[in-house]
């Protein structure tokens, strides 16, 4: 998971993860197994081991790129959403705001502690918000929820008293409330690592709680510390004993004393594992939910469906016409067919949808078409005028031939130049259902006269080229995340934003690129997002109708399927609240261990 993940864990209790997301990397599905060295060791303590194919690049939350669906077990913000995506308080207990909806006041909980047993009080607040979050000379994730309006202002954050804190926005900013979920940092650890500089003029904070630091270093505020971390094996976490919730009987949670996250590196692994009870939870793909739908009542777990995903599914190229140190991150033939709207609505008709949800979801879930979930009041739905892209073969060789490319006799794709229309998506390698939907790509475009390379790479080089190197042709992604907000995605349609992979800018530390060339309709998506943030509930709707109607038309992202959110958890786990918006474990602290 990863700064991908990340802020989409922090969306699934929140707002991630995230990249935790995506790239069903990203979509850490916090999920599966456990070394058999563990499985041999008595145990006093409750615990649960759970699973995730890759693991986290860092244990600073603001430098995150994979992995990052940890933090909902180790930071909480101001507030955070339940199952059902309603704010709630968390370390903040109230709020106020002001007529003009420029102003909020929130008011912290008396008492509350960091994991070391310091004070958690309205310093860390400011200090988390001003010096880390806004701080230009930090990459964080969170700069793109917080920037408002066409200045990009950020909101200025100021102490009133220990346990206050005051917000001031630019203009109205209708997600801002829900945007303090963003996880609150200690000042105390931190704050030198912000002061101070490395040789090179960076805050060392940049390096600072890297995977090599003392568990005992990684400070926190949730229900979760962290107490291990053996690098290719698993990450444990132990209850936080100054977590500041409690039972309506006054007893202090969370109640489960450890959390163990396995590393598996794939999909059937994972699954043999659930099946040896050598874990307690696992994602369920539709590929082998009948066989374990049949093993239910004797292997002691239960199945739960959450509904519709509220993830991307979807492929897209790289529009990216930039260069770097003299070579462009593109290919300029590629690059020339990736940037013409005809070749990417070519492509979006010559797939299959519904075969690939037939034949690889066993028809579970339906075929995506928009950017915003399908639970939220402003998703656009097909019949309200949303685009979609139906498979008809036929039509996508009439707009490519109407765009210039030719046919040779072997039914092979030229362009206008003579040169074969050939690229590599990446996928995954430890992702087999992205695998599989990718071997379907590539033989749906070859009844187009395209020929398509799979190239299956491990998640890390994935992250590295989506956020760092942009040398790229086409990805398939798994694990994007929507939210009820559509603000939320912000930073995929903000020209500048960190998500913002189909055409990624550089950000603070990273290597200057020039050429690059942002299209029309593409900062027209970005500028209707600042727009429907500033904008009341009626016209935010028709912003949002505006924005997804614009990517089904220029399809940036060329979305595939939507499947369900089914998950499998063991009898013994008692509590469990299921929610295909903010997962399995966003109500971690009221989890119980019940003996079978």
């Amino acid at each position: 998971m990863g700064r991908l993940s990340k802020f989409n864990a922090i969306r699934r209790r929140q707002l991630p993860v995230l990249l935790g997301f995506i790239l069903g990397i990203v979509a850490i599905a916090v999920a599966s197994c456990v070394q058999t060295q563990l499985l041999a060791k008595p145990v006093t303590a409750s615990q649960i081991i759970l699973s995730s194919p890759v693991e986290p690049n860092t244990f600073n939350p603001q430098l995150m790129e994979q992995g990052g669906g940890i933090l909902i077990f180790l930071y909480e913000g101001l507030i955070y959403e339940n199952g059902q995506g309603e704010i709630q308080p968390a370390l903040a207990k109230s709020w106020d705001i002001s007529e003009d909806q420029k102003h909020i006041i929130f008011t912290l909980r008396k008492g509350l502690q960091w994991s070391d047993g310091k004070p958690l009080n309205a310093d860390d607040v400011v200090f988390t918000y001003q010096d880390i979050y806004t701080n230009p000379a930090i990459p964080s994730y969170a700069k793109d929820f917080l920037e408002i309006g066409e200045t990009r202002s950020f909101p200025k954050v100021r102490k009133l008293d220990n346990w206050r804190v005051e917000f001031t926005l630019p203009q109205p900013f209708a997600p801002f409330l829900r945007t303090t979920k963003l996880e609150i940092l200690p000042a105390h650890i931190l704050r030198d690592s912000i002061i101070k500089k490395d040789s090179a003029g960076r805050p060392l904070f940049l390096s600072t709680w890297g995977t090599d630091t003392p568990p005992n270093q990684i400070i926190s505020n949730g229900a979760y510390k962290l107490e291990s971390y053996v690098p290719g094996e698993r990450i444990t976490f132990r209850k936080n004993p100054y977590y500041w919730r409690k039972d309506s009987q006054n007893h202090t949670q969370p109640y489960i004393d450890r959390i163990i996250i396995s590393t598996v590196n794939n999909n059937d692994t994972a699954l043999i594992q659930f099946r040896s009870g050598g874990l307690d939870f696992i994602h369920v793909n539709p590929s082998y939910f009948s066989l374990l739908k049949q093993e239910e009542k004797r292997g002691k777990f239960t199945i739960y469906n959450g509904g519709s995903q509220p993830g991307t599914t979807a492929i897209m190229f790289n529009l990216n016409t930039g260069v770097r140190n003299g070579q462009p991150l593109v290919n300029p033939i590629k690059s020339r067919w990736f940037n013409t709207v005809a070749f990417r609505q070519a492509v979006a008709y010559s797939i299959n949808r519904q075969g690939m949800l037939n034949n690889l979801f066993a028809g579970v879930g339906s075929l995506q078409n928009s950017p915003i979930a399908e639970q939220s009041p402003y998703y656009l739905a097909p019949t309200a005028g949303l685009p979609v892209y139906d498979y008809n073969p036929q039509k996508a060789k009439t707009l490519l031939l109407k765009a210039g490319f030719r046919y040779n006799n072997q039914s092979e794709l030229f362009d206008s130049d003579g040169n074969r229309v050939r690229f590599t998506i990446n996928v995954n390698v430890s992702n087999k259902m992205l695998q599989n939907m990718a071997s379907l790509i590539q033989e749906n475009l070859s009844q187009i006269g395209i020929q398509v390379d799979v190239n299956l790479i491990p998640v890390g080089l994935i992250v590295d080229k989506l956020a760092n190197r942009f040398d790229w042709d086409c990805q398939i992604i798994d694990g994007f995340p929507m939210s009820i907000e559509p603000h939320e995605a912000a930073n995929i349609w903000s020209t500048k934003g960190n998500w913002h992979f189909f055409n990624r800018q550089p950000q603070a530390g990273q290597v200057p690129i020039t050429g690059q060339q942002v299209a029309d309709w593409e900062q027209k998506i970005a500028d209707l997002y600042i727009q429907g943030a500033a904008a009341n509930e009626a016209d935010r709707k028709q912003i949002y109708a505006e924005t997804q109607r614009l990517s089904q038309e220029y399809l940036p992202l060329i979305y595939l399927v939507n499947s369900l959110s089914i998950v499998s958890v063991r009898n013994r786990i008692q509590g469990v609240r299921h929610s295909a918006l903010k997962g399995t474990f966003w109500n971690v602290y009221e989890l119980k261990i019940n003996s079978l």
